[in-house]
């Protein structure tokens, strides 16, 4: 993938981040926009997010960690926000870039998480999910922005391994009592098929 599928500040930022996990032995993986970016199509996105895996004893003290990195809460009372959310709020102090944070506690992110692979983009080395697990985060968000998201991975990668994602996505559809969510997917597949 070209280091021109992100901005250099993205770039900049996601090493810093990238330094900060692995020096605190944090396994993390990145999602959201970044991902898509970077294993399907470019597209615009305002900030960066990763899921990570951190008993929630530690989220204080890597919290702290992050200030050497330039990294500082985007709100007061983060470790609150995130018991309540599982989310930690961040932003870049140098490029200003906001950074969410999410705290896996599901057995699908733990997953995510192990699946992930390496992804070199200049001196960065980032992990970024399968295709598959890109898809299900973006079946269960059903944002129209997840929407094109899933088309545009679904036409790079024809190989996928549907029975992962439509496992995975029913298990989020019965959980959140939402069976449009795996509705939605079928359909979407189904529209897909007839495009290529």
């Amino acid at each position: 993938m070209p280091e021109s599928a992100l901005p250099a500040a993205f770039l900049s930022t996601l090493q810093s981040l990238v330094d900060w996990l692995e020096a605190q032995q944090v396994p993390y993986v990145a999602i959201g926009g970044v991902a898509v970016s970077l294993l399907a199509q470019p597209r615009a996105t305002q900030d960066i997010d990763a899921l990570i895996w951190l008993e929630e004893s530690r989220w204080e003290t890597f919290l702290q960690a992050g200030d050497t990195y330039g990294f500082a809460s985007r709100i007061s009372g983060p470790l609150e926000f995130a018991g309540r959310a599982r989310v930690l709020l961040l932003r870049d102090q140098t490029s200003g870039i906001s950074i969410d944070i999410s705290c896996g506690a599901l057995e699908f992110e733990r997953e995510m998480i192990e699946r992930s692979t390496a992804l070199t983009i200049g001196a960065l080395n980032l992990k970024v999910p399968t295709p598959e697990d890109l898809i299900i985060t973006k079946a269960v968000a059903q944002r129209q922005k997840d929407i094109a998201d899933i088309e545009a991975i679904i036409m790079i990668y024809p190989n996928l391994d549907l029975a992962r994602i439509r496992n995975w996505t029913r298990e989020f559809a019965t959980a959140l009592e939402m069976p449009e969510l795996l509705e939605n997917l079928e359909k979407l597949l189904q529209r897909i098929e007839h495009k290529k």
